[in-house]
């Protein structure tokens, strides 16, 4: 069992640095730890700590005692370097941790990681828009981030280099990877009809269920069939896609004869699903069963414990990182690989009640 790995305080402030340096936001030279400490509203000591830990992967460079740290991208002469687009599924993906090591892993590669200024779902995952943004962003390489089939598809058949982290790459020839859930869902699914639960809903985005139902979301409706639950739109719900539309569907749900399961995409729409049952005087695993199909390092801190699926992200960055450094040296490299994930039952499942 792999454990989740919480960041220390200066770690977080590192990794928040990295982001608007990366962006662009800081540029030349650094403020002083005090002026930071006080921008940050934190320590100056962990500051301090987070400025070494940026200085040690190259990112800041010391010029002497009183004078401010320098910010530079460095390039490694050992191998070609490449300037590299992470095009993320919407803003606050930045802050993931396994996105904040993969700009680190490429920075020690040689490499230059930028994030565009705008994300798939800024953009609507419209293709036009994609194209025109990848048109006027000068880069080498791109990292789309959980992109729909249509923009995968797009982007298979630019002469830029693509991987595809997350997604629904699925027969596209491109290179990719991520979590192979369909076990794991299958093994959440029979645990929650095994307690009794026959109204369940799995919550996800609109990209993994238009223009037709992707390999996921099929494996769910699959699995209800074959445990003699019939399916319909009441399973798998559409919403608009923002935060109005998400919370009227939750309450439209839970208007008339709610479901008693909810299976749920990511963690941000599993934390705010599971305020808006608590505003209500819904609470798991009491009136309704909770799963969230991603982990979190959150989760740890929860009680109950957080039913989710689990998948360790670092082989599929150590795959991108691999896959920059091969096209850095000209190679045609379109490999898919998967990562094994499983179910963790936590305590926000329990038996269907008769008040259900």
């Amino acid at each position: 069992m792999t454990p989740i790995r919480l960041f220390s305080a200066a770690e977080q402030v590192a990794a928040h640095l990295q982001e608007a340096m990366l962006r662009g936001d800081l540029s030349g030279e650094l403020p002083g730890i005090h002026q930071l400490a006080a921008n940050l509203n934190v320590n100056h000591k962990t500051v301090a700590a987070a400025l070494r830990r940026l200085e040690k992967v190259g990112l800041l460079v010391a010029q002497g005692a009183g004078r401010k740290r320098k910010i530079t991208i460095p390039n490694s002469p050992a191998s070609p370097s490449l300037k590299v687009a992470i095009l993320l599924y919407e803003p606050y993906n930045a802050e993931l941790i396994y996105l904040v090591q993969l700009t680190h892993l490429l920075i020690e590669a040689g490499h230059t990681p930028v994030f565009p200024d705008k994300t798939l779902t800024e953009l609507g995952m419209e293709v036009n828009r994609v194209a025109r943004l990848v048109n006027r962003t000068e880069v080498d390489a791109w990292i789309v981030v959980a992109g729909s089939t249509e923009v995968l598809e797009w982007f298979a058949g630019e002469a830029v280099p693509t991987f595809a982290l997350f997604g629904s790459r699925q027969n596209v020839p491109i290179a990719g990877t991520g979590p192979q859930k369909s076990t794991a869902i299958v093994a959440a699914v029979r645990r929650l009809v095994e307690l009794g639960h026959h109204r369940l809903v799995l919550l996800t985005r609109e990209e993994y269920k238009k223009p037709q139902t992707k390999l996921r979301e099929r494996v769910f409706l699959d699995e209800l069939e074959a445990q003699g639950i019939h399916t319909g739109p009441f399973n798998l719900p559409d919403w608009q896609e923002n935060l109005e539309g998400f919370h009227q569907c939750l309450a439209s749900l839970f208007k008339h004869t709610p479901p008693t399961g909810l299976l749920i995409d990511t963690a941000p729409l599993f934390i705010a699903a599971q305020q808006h049952l608590a505003q209500r005087g819904i609470v798991a695993p009491q009136h309704v069963s909770l799963v969230c199909l991603d982990p979190d390092p959150t989760f740890v801190w929860c009680e109950p414990k957080i039913a989710h699926i689990r998948w360790d992200p670092s082989p599929m960055v150590r795959h991108i990182v691999r896959w920059v450094n091969n096209v850095s040296r000209g190679k045609d490299d379109r490999r898919q690989t998967f990562t094994k994930a499983e179910f963790i039952e936590g305590g926000t499942i329990g038996p269907m009640s008769e008040a259900r």
